[in-house]
């Protein structure tokens, strides 16, 4: 089935409930998408599609088992300041270029024990100082509907992958405004609880 990753999380469940897809076809959709598009947005920093893939697989797996839970399948980025076990984790900086998490944050912890697939770190001001994810060591982000424009920030990478359709949800951290100014941006929904 194509374009799965225009599809919002509670579709996605339904059709995996109807048998009707697999976690390795959103997974490769979303690949294939990415691949074609992200050079124009640069959303992405990192991306172990080995490791998303066997997840997927593993996903899959625990499915047809008769295993439940809220996100099982489900791959969700995560903002490149939040802490995910032997990941690298930069704040979008090159001073910690060479950092690797020794633990999870309680939110990523949370999505595992959901069945979550952790798919790739995103895009951000670095350290999360900047509205508009220019502000980044690692290279910029562009808005998906015109890359001639900023994301917003410091949660761009979040909103850009989700408003172009690279990501079917995406973690970020919104102190002043740093999820719901950049959703605004790229056209999406942004939540801060």
């Amino acid at each position: 089935m194509n374009h799965l990753h225009t599809k919002s999380i509670t579709d996605l469940i339904e059709l995996l409930d109807q048998k009707k897809i697999t976690s390795v076809d959103i997974i490769n959709d979303l690949f294939h998408v990415i691949d074609k598009n992200d050079q124009k947005i640069g959303a992405y920093l990192y991306l172990n599609k080995k490791q998303i893939l066997n997840d997927a697989i593993y996903a899959d797996q625990q499915r047809r088992k008769g295993i439940k839970k809220p996100l099982l399948g489900i791959p969700i980025t995560i903002k490149d300041l939040i802490n995910v076990k032997d990941d690298p984790c930069t704040c979008s900086s090159k001073i910690l270029k060479d950092y690797i998490s020794p633990y999870d944050a309680t939110v990523i912890t949370k999505l595992k024990d959901a069945g979550a697939i952790l798919f790739g770190r995103v895009n951000m001001d670095e350290f999360a100082m900047g509205s508009s994810t220019e502000n980044a060591a690692l290279g910029v982000t562009s808005n998906p509907w015109n890359t001639d424009y900023v994301p917003g920030g410091s949660s761009g990478g979040s909103a850009a992958c989700v408003g172009g359709n690279l990501a079917i949800a995406s973690l970020g951290s919104d102190t002043g405004g740093f999820i719901r100014q950049p959703a605004s941006f790229c056209g999406c929904i942004g939540l801060k609880p």
